[in-house]
């Protein structure tokens, strides 16, 4: 794998999350703190095992998988699901039936562009 995810990464920019958020029925109260925080993502990455925690003030997230194997990931509205992270042309690739996140290094930035139906929300963080 040529690239390197390891970091702690902050939030700095997102796109407007409210139809994002409605597709994946994350509670009214929760998305309107949602929209103001800047998370901050930690990830930790040994070749092709990853632990990506996910830190606001209102919880942290955080998921470990080795690219290739099926694995139990815990969603941003707090749902349980089982798939399979793939790496994709150096980008993480973690699609679920009603989800997909993918994670590149773009430049000095890590993107995030996550699709929800016919919703997408892309966030950009930099190295802290």
């Amino acid at each position: 794998m040529a690239v390197d995810f390891s970091g702690k990464w902050e939030m700095y920019e997102q796109s407007d999350p409210e139809e994002f958020l409605k597709a994946m029925a994350v509670p009214d109260a929760i998305a309107k703190r949602m929209r103001e925080v800047k998370p901050v993502t930690i990830i930790k990455q040994d070749g092709e095992h990853f632990e990506i925690s996910i830190k606001t003030p209102l919880r942290t997230n955080t998921n470990s998988f080795t690219i290739g194997q099926e694995t139990e990931f815990c969603t941003m509205n707090g749902m349980k699901c089982k798939t399979t992270a793939q790496l994709v042309d150096g980008k993480i690739v973690i699609e679920t039936e009603t989800l997909s996140h993918v994670r590149e290094i773009q430049g000095e930035d890590m993107v995030e562009t996550l699709t929800a139906g016919s919703a997408t929300l892309v966030r950009r963080s930099r190295r802290v």
